[in-house]
């Protein structure tokens, strides 16, 4: 038996390849299928089944492209009509090798929500020693319960129901395997660790200590998720099946010399600037996105509409393969290029570019000790600024941020504000995008004012 785990870092996707004699079997691949077929041919396997755990909203699935590359047949639940694939419902096993692998109906997060418990025959053929847990039950947590929410109240229902009377009887020696680790927009609580049994869950999880239905209910039907607008477009393209990409990208990005990337910016073309908030605050180009490089999959999906033609300002070729993996594996194939020589090629060829100062904390110190006028945004999520945030601070979440400007206050400068400064540089972006000019970045942020003493309230 060999079992896999392929880290989507950005999404903190976790997918797996399973396999036993000479077959295996992948659960949730992520488009660029690369990695699971040469998985595969190094341990002499062929992919023949392809298992999604749900209908995903995060990512592009990449099931279509393994069946087209590999003839792997594709299963999900019949809950949902799908435009492709093959259906399975509670109770329906399948051989790999020595182990079989049996369907567990787990909805809660989705309607069509299965995990997939793992038996090793040479063993046991009634104790699992793993289960393939999809979004139902993470690390550390739970999947959210928010999609519905005319049924708030239902879905957490059923999530209860799928953990505790069908995973955790599987028994507290069984592996769990989720979809997701730490980081993940599905779940605002997962572990760091990537490794759990189901009596460590049980035992641990602070969701699963609300074992009375009624209160699991409740805090689930009460809990708020952010939700990026891209959800619904690619719930949409995963339920239909999504276009094999060989199909979809009618030309590779290329790298455009400076004038070629200005020429196609007067054109319309976005630039997303993925360098660190001290680069991107140095020098930029007028107009610019900034989306640092660890926030990517993430944060794009709040603010940047499909359709759009992108055009990338990277350190160096190898972070551009990573960005354009990462939005391959969003549906964000309108990419033109990615300025080749960076932004030393731009200013040789004496194009205008653009600064945002970075403020340190004793400056923020120092301007709340003599009353200095100044709007500070914070731009956390909202559990991050209800646990405490600088006095007097605005919060709009960054990724509603687009949508209400109107909201800003009218004190100036604005100085952006979040965990460690990234995402404030992208707020501060946002902001120099939309006309407004005394904008200035806290380089730090929360992390700089744990070090000092920053006027805080909660």
């Amino acid at each position: 038996m060999i079992l896999k785990k392929i880290r989507s870092e950005g999404l903190a996707h976790l997918s797996y390849v399973i396999g036993s004699g000479c077959e295996a079997a992948v659960i949730d691949p992520r488009r660029d299928v690369d990695l699971y077929i040469d998985i595969a041919r190094d341990e002499g396997l062929q992919i023949t089944r392809v298992f999604e755990t749900h209908r995903n909203e995060d990512y592009i699935i990449g099931s279509r492209e393994l069946a087209d590359r590999t003839g792997a047949e594709i299963y999900h639940h019949e809950a949902t009509d799908w435009g492709y694939g093959n259906d399975v419902a509670e109770g329906d096993s399948f051989r790999v090798g020595y182990l079989v692998l049996k369907v567990l109906h787990t909805p809660g997060h989705t309607f069509d929500s299965i995990s997939i418990a793992v038996y090793d025959t040479e063993f046991s053929d009634d104790e699992a020693v793993a289960v393939f847990t999809g979004d139902a039950l993470f690390v550390g947590d739970v999947g959210r319960t928010d999609f519905f929410p005319d049924q708030r109240e239902h879905v957490a229902g059923l999530l209860y129901d799928s953990i505790f009377e069908k995973l955790l009887p599987l028994g507290d020696q069984t592996i769990i395997h989720p979809a997701h680790g730490a980081g993940s927009v599905c779940g605002e609580s997962i572990a760091s660790r990537e490794f759990s049994t189901l009596g460590y869950e049980r035992r641990h999880n602070r969701i699963l200590q609300m074992t009375d239905r009624d209160e699991f209910v409740r805090f689930k039907a009460e809990e708020f998720h952010h939700m990026p607008m891209c959800f619904e477009y690619i719930h949409a393209e995963n339920q239909a099946g999504p276009q094999l990409l060989r199909e979809a990208i009618e030309e590779e990005p290329q790298p455009l010399t400076a004038p070629q990337f200005e020429a196609l910016r007067q054109d319309g073309m976005l630039v997303l600037d993925l360098r660190g908030a001290e680069a991107f605050g140095g020098a930029h180009i007028p107009g610019a996105l900034n989306i640092t490089m660890p926030m990517l999959s993430g944060y794009i999906g709040y603010q940047l509409e499909y359709g759009t033609q992108i055009g990338l300002v990277v350190e160096n070729r190898a972070m551009f393969e990573n960005a354009w993996a990462q939005l391959q594996r969003l549906d964000y194939l309108d990419v033109a290029g990615w300025l080749e020589g960076g932004m030393e090629e731009w200013a040789v060829h004496a194009l205008p570019f653009d600064s945002i100062p970075q403020i340190f904390v004793e400056e923020i110190k120092r301007r709340y000790d003599s009353g200095e006028q100044f709007l500070l945004l914070d731009v956390r999520k909202d559990d991050e600024f209800e646990h405490g945030s600088l006095q007097g601070a605005q919060h709009i979440f960054v990724g509603e941020l687009q949508e209400r400007l109107d909201e800003i206050g009218d004190t100036r400068p604005i100085v952006t504000f979040c965990g460690t400064g990234y995402r404030a540089s992208n707020a501060a972006s946002i902001l120099k995008r939309n006309g407004f000019e005394e904008v200035e970045n806290f380089l730090g942020s929360m992390r700089a004012c744990y070090e000092t003493a920053c006027p805080m309230e909660q």
